[in-house]
């Protein structure tokens, strides 16, 4: 669990309320339904028109990330190669087929299989590098929808604003409604800048950060299988990997 989400998402909803309350507004007044309903769904609609199927769905599957993010385990998985290497030392690169078939990671068992196959160390980095970049770019393409919803959102809120104005000049004739409607209004704009701000620019910042930590995760696992490859001695391959996690 990722507790400095959690905390930054109840520190900002303390803030507003408690900001509001201090003006001497009533928590009841920002809670409208048909603004939640306008901006939400409005929003969620413009993002469906401009994504593609697949990454959109790929990003509503990472949204979780933000509070509860994919453990890399890097010290463990530098420790992890120094031993594959030690065991190749002794061994040599067949000793590994146990252990890639053992491997959970996809990744890391894809390139110990390229090292048993007696793949060519430049031939490795390719074929890894290129599965590194097309994962990447998924990854990247999908945290972007959520910039798209921080985009839309706010225009969302405007357009909601407008319509409950509409409303509210409909009933001109009651000035008794006015106050109250034109307030309600404007809670569509609370709406949508709030949750691009709060909620939607963040998440996509945050999801960003932790493909660009997967992507480092992949590189020291491609350094150390290469490293094997090239028959490099197990203490130049642990000291050299010290470097992504130190």
């Amino acid at each position: 669990m990722d507790m400095l989400s959690m905390v930054g998402v109840m520190l900002a909803l303390v803030a507003i309320l408690g900001g509001n309350i201090l003006e001497g507004g009533h928590t009841s007044s920002l809670v409208q339904l048909t603004a939640f309903v306008i901006v939400a769904g409005g929003t969620l609609g413009a993002v469906m028109v401009q994504t593609p199927i697949q990454t959109f769905v790929r990003a509503m599957g990472m949204a979780s990330w933000v509070f509860v993010p994919v453990k890399l385990q890097l010290q463990e998985t530098a420790e992890k190669i120094v031993n594959w290497s030690n065991i190749a030392r002794r061994e040599g690169l067949l000793g590994l087929e146990v252990i890639a078939e053992e491997e959970e990671d996809l990744f890391a068992r894809k390139g110990l299989q390229l090292l048993v196959d007696g793949g060519e160390p430049e031939v490795i980095r390719a074929i890894l590098e290129v599965e590194i970049d097309n994962k990447e770019y998924k990854d990247i393409q999908a945290a972007k929808v959520f910039d798209g919803m921080g985009g839309y959102s706010p225009t969302i809120g405007i357009i909601g604003a407008v319509m409950g104005l509409i409303h509210v000049m409909n009933n001109l004739a009651d000035p008794s409604k006015l106050g109250g409607g034109i307030a309600t209004a404007f809670v569509a704009t609370i709406y949508g800048v709030g949750f691009a701000n709060l909620l939607f620019l963040p998440m996509a910042n945050k999801l960003k950060g932790q493909v660009h930590n997967q992507t480092r995760f992949r590189e020291m696992i491609v350094e150390g299988v290469i490293s094997i490859a090239e028959g490099e001695n197990p203490r130049n391959i642990e000291t050299r990997l010290q470097g992504y996690y130190q």
